[in-house]
């Protein structure tokens, strides 16, 4: 059994020890522990005092933990006020000491207590995060495109509806971004918000990787002129017998219309040289391969599980968002850190949902980390309880309850943080 060590210190930091907490972060991921000034004083730019958590031993930061304040997008478009959590790290000599459990309640007290909904993350690894209540809310898919194969005409790369596809720069990224990517958003459940820092970092503004270097950027024009979709792209340069191979990879693709995000793949397979398409984080069910003359040109390279939630509030996340169709659920959640638990009576509707405390009988019983992942509507309670993870406490009831949470695309978050 893990007991806490009363000697190490668990605490927010301050400013004069960021450069501290950043060292034992790189170390913490396996990084060169360094950390240059410039970056040093950019990402002091960031810091938010009382979020930024660290572990001290004898006045040596051993663990590191940091949250933000987010948006995730709910079914229906409905954005839901989240405490995002990254930067989490143990270094090697201080693990199983119960140091992680204790920012981890710290956070997420705080966190219930500012009134936020849910908690976020993306999950290094698997096994960490369901003890503390989150579970996998979205997947990801990455797919490699076989350039020759696609049945494509190369010769044809251009929209011919009048629409347009032009690069740009990074300037005119930052410009052009923000709007586009918040009604991309807004349409997407599993989507988080990008602020100012976001655009300055993927655009080379401020610069943490001393390894960074330009992308290309390209932009869809509708006929009318209307920003449709972008995307940032890089080349590798890899010929062999006077025969390009190369690939390129995408960074990210955003697009609000099936058209610009369809004109934007072609643009992508169309390009000189270029005999393979790397596409990025895509969500699972991506129409990108049915974009494509030959599906089986595209297929998938890595599938894995993306944001993690952590329900807060029940009542708040399950009235942000809309249902499949109408209908009653009584759900037990079961919370052993007391932060969500209990009895919560559902009244769903396509138009929204009503959540109140019951103590009417339970239809389903669950654990608090396992209604995250039905939250977002891409787990079956079905799949759940053949599992054994979720009881019918009501025959059928697991039916129900995926008749009203499942939604007909599947969650997708586009960002990593």
């Amino acid at each position: 059994m893990t007991r806490p060590h009363p000697d190490i210190d668990v605490r927010p930091i301050t400013d004069p020890e960021l450069g501290d907490w950043l060292r034992a972060v790189n170390t913490g991921f396996l990084r060169a522990p360094t950390v240059p000034d410039s970056e040093l004083e950019s990402r002091r730019g960031q810091f938010e005092p009382g979020r930024y958590l660290g572990a001290f031993d004898s006045g040596r930061c051993v663990a590191t933990f940091r949250s933000f304040a987010q948006q995730v997008t709910a079914v229906g478009g409905a954005a839901v006020q989240a405490d995002a959590i990254t930067g989490v790290t143990v270094t090697a000599t201080h693990r199983r000491r119960g140091i992680l459990t204790r920012m981890m309640a710290q956070d997420l007290a705080a966190a219930k207590e500012r009134g936020d909904v849910v908690a976020t993350l993306i999950a290094a690894e698997y096994p960490i995060y369901g003890r503390y209540g989150f579970g996998p809310a979205t997947w990801m898919a990455e797919w490699a495109i076989d350039v020759p194969r696609t049945g494509l005409d190369r010769r044809r790369a251009a929209p011919d509806d009048g629409a347009r596809i032009d690069l740009v720069d990074g300037e005119d990224v930052r410009k052009l971004g923000p709007d586009l990517h918040e009604r991309v958003r807004r349409a997407q459940p599993g989507a988080v918000s990008r602020d100012d820092m976001w655009w300055k970092i993927n655009t080379g503004v401020v610069r943490y990787d001393p390894t960074w270097t330009e992308p290309f950027y390209a932009v869809y024009r509708s006929a009318d002129g209307e920003v449709e979709g972008l995307v940032a792209y890089k080349s590798d340069d890899n010929w062999r017998d006077k025969q390009p191979h190369n690939t390129a990879t995408v960074h990210w693709l955003i697009a609000s219309t099936p058209t610009a995000e369809r004109a934007l793949w072609h643009y992508l397979c169309s390009i000189d040289w270029i005999t393979r398409v790397k596409s990025g984080w895509r969500p699972p069910d991506d129409l990108l391969p049915l974009y494509l003359p030959d599906p089986r040109a595209a297929r998938i390279t890595a599938q894995a599980d993306w944001l993690w939630v952590r329900i807060l509030d029940v009542v708040r996340a399950l009235q942000a968002r809309t249902y499949a169709g109408e209908g009653t659920l009584i759900l037990e959640v079961a919370d052993k850190d007391g932060l969500a638990g209990g009895r919560y009576r559902l009244e769903a509707s396509e138009e929204g949902g009503s959540c109140t405390p019951t103590t009417a009988s339970a239809d389903l019983t669950l654990d608090v980390s396992d209604l995250a992942a039905l939250w977002l509507g891409d787990e079956l309670a079905e799949r759940l309880r053949t599992l054994g993870r979720v009881r019918e406490e009501r025959a059928g009831a697991a039916r129900s309850a995926d008749a009203l949470l499942r939604t007909s695309r599947r969650p997708w978050c586009p960002d990593m943080f």
